[in-house]
């Protein structure tokens, strides 16, 4: 308990899947919880079982695609708790698009997304975190920003984009001197909501294929991405910076 005590954690995309196992892990381990998302009445419900179960935890509706709102979200959290220690980039889009028939307003949706609100959630965060002394950046990237998939093209680049972006900001903090740590998770495939939407989209030898290819045999569950996000957000991983972590249970080691 208290691997990350009194530490303040904005996450995007905070109400369910991965973003709120996180949540709920970080509150365990003695951390002041924030969690954002468009859907207010999901949201505050979210907030509220937080609190019911003895954890410090806020919630701020946020659309991670408007720049001004980012603003308005950091100044938020700072007049609530005085500063930013924590921040997890989670907030993400994804759905099945054949590349010769889809349009640039799909792709620019899911970059906007997946890839842009990063860039504004790690600009504001590096803006606040380096009057605290330092924090932890986490970006939710996925194995798709590492391996490729012909049928999910804008959101292969949009996580890819994600990956290598990590990377620069890291450097960047660190040739500041800011002690600011900037990592990327690249989860496999994890029993969420965004999941269950595409995988209506599966065909049966997709599935197959799948569940094949996952060397433990079966998919994560959301906790499973949450513990190597606690441990990026905590002071064990104070050696680790611009690297990747990935939880896909053997998926990618194909």
């Amino acid at each position: 308990m208290g691997r990350v005590q009194n530490k303040v954690a904005l996450i995007t995309g905070g109400t369910a899947g991965i973003g709120y196992a996180t949540a709920e892990l970080i509150g365990q381990e003695g951390g002041k919880i924030v969690i954002t998302d468009l859907r207010p009445v999901e949201g505050e419900a979210s907030a509220q079982t937080l609190r019911d179960n003895g954890y410090d935890a806020t919630f701020i509706e946020q659309d991670v695609t408007d720049e001004v709102r980012w603003k308005e979200v950091l100044a938020e959290v700072v007049s609530k708790y005085g500063r930013l220690d924590i921040l997890v980039n989670n907030a993400g889009v994804g759905e099945e698009t054949d590349l010769e028939n889809s349009d640039l307003t799909h792709w620019r949706f899911v970059n906007s997304v997946n890839m842009e609100a990063v860039f504004m959630g790690t600009q504001n965060a590096i803006k606040q975190m380096k009057l605290n002394g330092g924090g932890s950046i986490i970006n939710i990237s996925s194995i798709e920003g590492i391996v490729g998939d012909p049928k999910f093209g804008a959101y292969n680049a949009s996580k890819g984009g994600v990956r290598l972006f990590t990377k620069s900001a890291a450097l960047y903090c660190a040739e500041k001197k800011y002690n600011i740590r900037v990592n990327s998770v690249h989860p496999g495939f994890t029993e969420t909501p965004l999941l269950a939407n595409a995988a209506d989209t599966f065909s049966p030898e997709d599935a197959e294929r799948i569940n094949r290819e996952i060397a433990v045999g079966y998919m994560a569950q959301p906790i499973d991405q949450a513990y190597g996000i606690l441990f990026l957000a905590s002071d064990e991983s104070r050696y680790m910076t611009g690297t990747e972590l990935v939880i896909d249970g053997g998926f990618t080691a194909h």
